[in-house]
């Protein structure tokens, strides 16, 4: 439909990837570590099985990373990996169910969506779940269609891959059976069905054993953050996040993927277009559900767009839409650029939370004396300590906060003399914590259409 540049599909595809890439490493050098990047960042100094917030992959692949460069766009490299070869395999299992046209421009518009690109550039438990959720999309279609073996045994790596990512995973495996159970009955007696499960429950086990060991604490924490006790709904906050998925998929590729999937009753007739329209819809089910209740991450919904990709360029070829495909390609774009301009040169409008911390640490950086104790007054803020500090010391929380992987780190009696940066100010919360606390310093800056942000930095010492 769109061969902009005058190759063959697979080429144009490939140069697509690679330049997005190219592109997407340089910019990330010119952006400070959001705070979820650089906590991330210090469980890759800490590598272990299982995480209080989230599985252990995010740390695996930044740990990879810093061998590379421990920057911010070394940090950022898992983005540019996970997002080019989740776009390959799309490319592949687009070519492989319908033709390389459509696979061309299902890469076009998993490129240009704004999705792709905010998951290029701050690093999160989604860049690994991005990659592996296409990974098993892939070889469990291979495995489900063609049955061979090595396809099972490659669906079962990548699942439990991916299940070690981040644990709305789980909606996946909840997807493949929901077809196989519709569809493929005949699989539930293929012995290679139940080698897949094997390795993938193999692969996730050590996690399962860390949180057992830990009372199940990250499975709690999910259960807790990400629901409500009360079954009171919001519509607001559901039209909230369908509209943003409008933002996320771009107008009007979310439009058509929408209206046409349930004009077309899911193409469960189909059983191709259905395999597809299940991995887009389970997830996208489940969230509107969730939004109905609680406020959703926009986020959340990023792995049915890898299906949706796929699906949507397929729907543009058959209504013979080309038109429609190019204005949504430049909405696409459009859209795109302005969030990328938006976070280089409006970072406190955009992005507060990512606005200054850098300078604030290199602020509290000057009165470190020999011996001195370094602490952040939440989470983020210690992560973003132990980063941009010289010789990256050890940091921790030093009043009390959300309940983090800190915690569990911790020893007891561990608030020594020393210093604490905070973004908000925090003079009797320490006094409680210490007999002698003085501010020494404080660094005001903008926050966009909010005014102004302070960071305080403290001096501490004898601990009650």
């Amino acid at each position: 439909m769109l061969d902009f540049l005058h190759k063959t599909p697979q080429k144009s595809a490939y140069i697509i990837i690679l330049l997005l890439a190219f592109f997407g490493a340089i910019y990330n050098a010119f952006l400070p570590l959001h705070g979820d990047e650089a906590y991330y960042w210090v469980w890759s100094h800490h590598l272990q099985t299982g995480y209080y917030d989230h599985p252990p992959m995010i740390a695996y692949f930044i740990a990879v990373t810093n061998f590379i460069s421990e920057s911010e766009w070394g940090v950022r490299l898992v983005n540019i990996f996970c997002m080019a070869t989740a776009g390959l395999y799309i490319f592949k299992l687009a070519a492989e169910m319908f033709d390389k046209h459509i696979a061309l421009n299902a890469v076009l518009i998993f490129s240009t969506i704004i999705l792709t690109h905010a998951g290029q550039i701050i690093t999160t438990p989604d860049s690994p779940l991005t990659l592996f959720w296409a990974l098993t999309l892939y070889y469990s279609y291979r495995a489900v269609f063609k049955g061979e073996k090595k396809d099972y045994i490659l669906t079962g790596i990548f699942l439990g891959m991916m299940m070690v990512s981040k644990y709305t995973a789980i909606l996946f495996p909840l997807f493949l059976v929901l077809f196989i159970l519709l569809k493929r009955r005949d699989i539930l007696t293929n012995i290679n069905f139940y080698y897949a499960v094997i390795i993938s429950t193999v692969i996730v086990f050590p996690m399962l054993f860390w949180n057992y060991q830990h009372d199940w604490i990250s499975f709690t924490f999910q259960l807790d953050n990400r629901s409500t006790d009360t079954f009171e709904m919001h519509p607001n906050l559901f039209f909230e996040f369908f509209g943003g998925q409008f933002g996320m998929f771009s107008p009007v590729f979310a439009a058509i993927l929408f209206f046409f999937t349930l004009k077309n009753r899911f193409y469960f007739k189909d059983d191709k277009l259905f395999f597809l329209s299940l991995a887009v819809w389970v997830v996208l089910f489940f969230f509107f559900y969730k939004s109905l209740f609680t406020r959703m991450e926009l986020n959340y919904t990023a792995p049915s767009y890898i299906a949706g990709a796929i699906l949507t360029a397929y729907i543009f070829k058959v209504q013979e839409l080309k038109k429609t495909f190019k204005v949504g390609l430049f909405i696409a774009i459009l859209l795109t650029l302005v969030g990328r301009y938006a976070m280089l040169f409006h970072l406190d409008v955009v992005q507060n939370r990512m606005y200054a911390n850098k300078e604030s640490v290199l602020l509290l950086q000057t009165h470190i004396k020999e011996g001195d104790a370094i602490y952040g007054g939440y989470l983020t803020t210690a992560s973003h300590l132990r980063y941009y500090l010289d010789s990256h010391p050890e940091a921790d929380v030093a009043i009390p906060a959300k309940y983090s992987q800190y915690d569990m780190w911790r020893k007891k009696d561990y608030l020594k003399d020393g210093l604490v940066l905070t973004k908000d100010p925090h003079l009797n919360t320490l006094k409680a914590r210490y007999n002698s606390v003085k501010q020494i310093d404080e660094l005001v800056v903008n926050r966009g259409v909010r005014g102004e942000r302070i960071f305080y930095i403290y001096r501490v010492a004898d601990a009650k």
